[in-house]
């Protein structure tokens, strides 16, 4: 597969914050390519080098910065809708007094023989 249908594909899935899966297959080619390339690119450190040689070459900033404009978070990346911090919230679907691994007994504690005793 081309080398810039896959790179339109990918600027395209980042740009609009969609899923890989949201990627139109008649315009990038299948969404599997898409995200493998970027994964395989990603480990080499291809982009690193394309965007250190892009802000080097210099140019309008409105093409070399990258910024929140430029690239759309998911939904899911601001930790949902306001309200209290995460970690005031109770888990959901579960109820405070109720165990998290019922499944598991409780197991007596755990008793050290005399010579490995704290303090001894």
């Amino acid at each position: 597969m081309d080398d810039r249908r896959v790179i339109g594909g990918i600027v395209h899935v980042l740009k609009s914050g969609r899923r890989w899966t949201d990627a139109p297959r008649e315009v990038y080619g299948p969404k599997k390519t898409l995200y493998n390339r970027f994964v395989r690119w990603a480990a080499k450190g291809v982009w690193v080098g394309l965007f250190e040689t892009l802000a080097q070459a210099g140019g309008p900033a409105s093409q070399v910065l990258i910024d929140s404009t430029a690239v759309k978070a998911h939904r899911c990346a601001a930790g949902g809708k306001g309200g209290a911090e995460p970690s005031h919230r109770p888990l959901a679907g579960r109820a405070h007094d109720q165990d998290p691994r019922p499944h598991r007994p409780r197991l007596p504690p755990a008793r050290l023989p005399a010579n490995r005793r704290a303090g001894r």
